[in-house]
C-alpha cells in the first residue's frame, strides 16, 4: 500500500470523512457535528490520506481520505471522540497511526491522562488501546443507541506510559514520516 499522510482535518475534508464514517459506523456523525467540532477550540481532528496518483481514473488522481480521528483536549485530560478507517484499508496500521498522532499531540499539549469509549464487541480496538496502556475502568450500559450495545470506558492515568509504548512500537517513526502538513493550533 502507498504511504499515507496524517494531516489536520479541514472543513474541505468533511464530505470525505462523512463518507468513510458512513462505512464504519451504524450511526455516523452528521455534517453539522463535524463542522461544529472544526470550530471547537478544545477539539483536535485528523485525517489519513492516500497520495494522489499520476495516472489512472480521475478519482485516483486526487488524494483520498481513508481514515479520521479526533479528540477533545481540555486542561490536562484528553478524550478520544472517534477513530474510523475505511473498511478496504483496515489491518494496515492506519488506525494505530491516527491513534498515535492523537496521543502525541495530547502529550505535546501537556495532557497527563486520557479516556475513550469503545464498543464491547470491538476487540481489535480494545487490544490496540491496551497496547498503549489504556485499561478498562467502567461499562456504560446501552451506550450505543443504534444497537443497544454497552461501551467499555478505557483510561490511561499516565499518558507518558502510552507515549513510551508508542516509541517502542516504531509507529511514531512511521507516523512522523507521514505527517505532512500536521500542525498545532
Amino acid at each position: 500500500m502507498a504511504q499515507i499522510t496524517i494531516e489536520r482535518m479541514s472543513h474541505d475534508d468533511v464530505p470525505a470523512v462523512m463518507a468513510v464514517d458512513n462505512l464504519c459506523f451504524p450511526t455516523p456523525w452528521s455534517e453539522n457535528a463535524y463542522r461544529s467540532e472544526m470550530g471547537n477550540v478544545s477539539a483536535y481532528y485528523l485525517v489519513a490520506r492516500l497520495p494522489a496518483r499520476r495516472f489512472g481514473a480521475p478519482a485516483e488522481r486526487e488524494a483520498r481520505v481513508i481514515g479520521f480521528a479526533g479528540a477533545w483536549i481540555v486542561m490536562d485530560e484528553a478524550h478520544i471522540t472517534t477513530i474510523g478507517v475505511h473498511p478496504d484499508y483496515r489491518r494496515h496500521g492506519i488506525g494505530e497511526q491516527l491513534f498515535a498522532a492523537l496521543l502525541e499531540e495530547a502529550a505535546a499539549r501537556g495532557v497527563r491522562r486520557a479516556s475513550l469509549e469503545v464498543r464491547e464487541t470491538n476487540q481489535a480496538a480494545q487490544s490496540l488501546y491496551a497496547k498503549y496502556g489504556f485499561v478498562p475502568i467502567a461499562r456504560r450500559r446501552r451506550y450505543y443507541t443504534d444497537t443497544g450495545e454497552d461501551a467499555i470506558v478505557m483510561w490511561i492515568e499516565d499518558l507518558q506510559t502510552g507515549v513510551q509504548a508508542l516509541r517502542r512500537s516504531g509507529v511514531q517513526d512511521r507516523q512522523s514520516q507521514s505527517r505532512a502538513g500536521l500542525c498545532r493550533t
